[in-house]
């Protein structure tokens, strides 16, 4: 063999390949009320945390606001924004503050691998339960897709 093959052999086996590092699923985490002493997140609503395992990192994070003003359903689009810190993304307030509301806030390893948080807001526009669905697979902890029908069945009890 050659030394240039084998040089590139080598190199080939000390780095990561991109499924080593990204096994497992990834994480998400809430933080309200959000530290205004970070010039990055002073004027946000509240901050999402995307980790892989416990690494924070910059997964795409993505969501929708949902729900029922005046007896009709809706359903908005969230726009985040990076911060000072890696894997930490700030939501300013895209909703009306009429109706009732539910945020669906998620983070994607890839197409298929995504953890999401559900973020019921109370009527004072408060967050008031945030839950991220999990199953369990033996030992481990795992996410579970978000049911749609459970976030409207929550919207229509509070939109009572």
């Amino acid at each position: 063999m050659n030394r240039l093959l084998i040089g590139a052999l080598a190199a080939a086996l000390a780095i990561p390949t991109t499924a080593a590092v990204t096994m497992g699923p990834p994480w998400v985490s809430i933080e309200y009320p959000v530290n205004p002493y970070d010039a990055t997140t002073r004027d946000a609503y509240l901050v999402v945390h995307a980790f892989h395992h416990g690494t924070p990192t910059n997964f795409p994070v993505s969501g929708t606001a949902e729900g029922i003003v005046n007896g009709q359903r809706r359903s908005l689009p969230l726009e985040f924004k990076a911060t000072s810190r890696s894997g930490v993304y700030a939501l300013k307030k895209q909703w009306p503050a009429e109706g009732a509301w539910t945020l669906v806030i998620g983070v994607a390893q890839g197409p298929e691998d995504r953890v999401s948080a559900i973020v019921d807001l109370s009527p004072a526009g408060e967050v008031a339960k945030v839950t991220v669905p999990t199953r369990k697979e033996g030992r481990h902890t795992l996410p579970a897709p978000v049911q749609l029908a459970e976030v409207e069945a929550s919207l229509r009890a509070r939109s009572r």
